[in-house]
């Protein structure tokens, strides 16, 4: 993998296209629904809120871990099981928003899952 934050080209949602509201699918299966997204080159990721599957919590998914965007299904496409999203560490955006040291944390965890884009 490239870089950690910044999207892959063929995954690249393109100018204007807003991806909160997006479902988003790992590996093996539905894991929730966009609900924050940033651009920003260097620390471009999603937020994504799992509710429906470990309820009421939210992880920061960067972009480099999104393989694909299929906008006529609305859908958002990770490079991850649900297992290696659910075990990521968990986002506050009340504590972790500009936090240099849980986005180091995050970058050590996903670097570590070994994430072929």
């Amino acid at each position: 993998m490239s870089n950690l934050w910044d999207y892959n080209l063929a995954a690249h949602p393109g100018a204007g296209l807003k991806l909160v509201g997006f479902d988003v699918e790992a590996a093996d299966g539905k894991i929730g629904s966009v609900d924050e997204e940033t651009t920003e080159v260097g620390s471009a990721h999603i937020v994504v809120d799992t509710g429906f599957w470990i309820f009421g919590t939210h992880v920061v998914l960067p972009a480099g871990t999104i393989e694909r965007i299929d906008q006529e299904e609305r859908k958002v496409y990770v490079a991850l099981t649900k297992d290696q999203i659910k075990d990521s560490p968990e986002y506050d955006k009340h504590k972790h928003r500009g936090d240099a040291g849980y986005r180091t944390e995050l970058g050590e965890y996903y670097r570590g899952q070994n994430i072929a884009i």
